[in-house]
């Protein structure tokens, strides 16, 4: 990174500073910048760094396109990902994204994050766009224009101003925490255990049992519905692996600090619940951890406010639901796209109102994933998914859904999502 000058009186406002340098952060600062916009990413860690979320849509290849980053993406060697596997109780099925009632891409990539973001980040910047590393967001004052307060790496700290600020921070939420935004989620509180492995599963005999790389894994507890594990394969032969569950459902420590018995009782954990997971067990027999396990606890988040005519929240910043149905990445540059068309608008002079504009048509997506996120922890999802002979254009319509078309409201599932839904676990059971 080239050094930035403090002093200079062009150098320390700009038309809109984003914090975070993640996918929201980079695709929203890559549309803002195509539009003539002055924007600062202003980012906490160095890339590449780890993050979960592996798992894209389909329907982030939309916004990704939108952002000229797909080129890049393409050639990235990533995972081709065309669908989703489930499996519980020796049951499986699987959604082909191909087959599903929305038009748009059906196939995507699962991702390390860590090489992912920043192959994002690095495509921002090379189309112009300026992000400082190591820097962080210490106070925000917004009484008339935002004005943000940066400490960097040496502890020197300084000031930017800015005519927006979009919080890309994801489950740093800084702007929620420095104004006091953050408000308790609906969903009960859970914990993810998760590590990487050299899966090995190409040695592995599985019988009538074909393992397919291009879909995500999710998989069920035999004796406890509201466990479930993800199983995400890369192209260089590894898996991300994790679990979740309420803690006291996965009999792990939460109170243990971050020590070295942490890492070994977190590995025994995760491997212990793998085993009690028949087919899961098989395929990881041969299984090789090569990160240190991690876990998150109480991910799942909720904000007083989205957005005003100072600021936006995107993604995980605003609202995070579960990892269940890989929305995650899906909302964060849904919301990216969103909130930069009306950043420009209002930039441009135009008035903008931010709830009609901005936060209401997010949530329309986010509460559908809302109710396949509630709908898959009791039970009712579950029955559905694993119907033995599902109507072809119903799974097509939820198919999509899980393909990350949350916004289309031609689709039923959608337009009525809870109603729809209870329709046909009532046909299912």
């Amino acid at each position: 990174m080239t050094p930035f000058a403090q002093t200079a009186a062009q150098t320390d406002h700009y038309d809109v500073i984003v914090i975070g340098a993640g996918p929201s952060g980079s695709v929203a600062a890559s549309l803002l910048h195509q539009q003539g916009k002055r924007v600062l990413v202003i980012e906490k860690q160095h890339f590449p760094r780890f993050s979960i979320g592996e798992s894209l849509l389909p329907c982030c290849m939309q916004v990704i396109e939108e952002a000229n980053m797909l080129e890049a993406v393409n050639q990235a060697g990533y995972q081709f990902k065309n669908g989703a596997a489930f499996n519980a109780n020796g049951r499986s099925t699987y959604f082909d994204f191909t087959d599903k009632f929305t038009p748009g891409p059906g196939t995507t990539f699962q991702v390390e994050r860590g090489d992912f973001d920043k192959l994002l980040a690095d495509t921002a910047e090379s189309q112009g766009v300026e992000i400082r590393y190591g820097q962080h967001v210490d106070a925000v004052d917004l009484s008339q224009q935002p004005r943000l307060t940066i400490s960097d790496e040496q502890g020197q700290s300084y000031t930017l101003s800015a005519d927006y600020l979009l919080d890309a921070s994801g489950f740093g939420r800084v702007l929620p925490r420095l104004l006091d935004l953050e408000r308790p989620s609906n969903l009960p509180s859970r914990t993810a255990i998760f590590t990487h492995i050299q899966d090995n599963i190409d040695s592995v005999d599985m019988g009538d049992y074909q393992f397919d790389r291009n879909k995500i894994l999710i998989s069920v507890h035999p004796d406890n519905r509201d466990i479930w594990y993800w199983l995400i394969p890369f192209s260089n032969g590894r898996c991300s692996l994790g679990v979740v569950g309420e803690p006291h459902l996965l009999g792990e420590n939460a109170d243990l600090e971050a020590t070295n018995l942490e890492t070994t009782v977190l590995e025994a954990t995760l491997m212990r619940l793998v085993r009690e997971e028949p087919r899961l067990k098989q395929l990881l027999s041969r299984a090789e951890i090569v990160r240190p396990p991690a876990k998150l606890e109480g991910y799942s988040a909720n904000v007083s406010t989205l957005a005003n005519d100072k600021f936006a929240l995107l993604g995980n910043a605003g609202e995070f639901l579960d990892p269940v149905f890989s929305s995650g990445v899906t909302i964060a540059m849904q919301s990216a796209s969103f909130a930069a068309k009306c950043v420009v608008r209002q930039l441009n002079g135009q008035a903008v109102d931010w709830q009609a504009e901005y936060a209401q048509p997010l949530m329309r997506g986010v509460d559908t994933f809302r109710t396949y996120v509630q709908a898959w922890y009791d039970g009712r999802f579950q029955d559905v998914i694993f119907y033995q002979d599902p109507n072809p254009k119903i799974k097509q319509m939820i198919c999509s859904i899980l393909a990350g078309y949350a916004w289309d409201e031609s689709n039923p599932f959608v337009a009525e999502s809870e109603r729809r839904l209870n329709m046909v676990v009532e046909l299912c059971r």
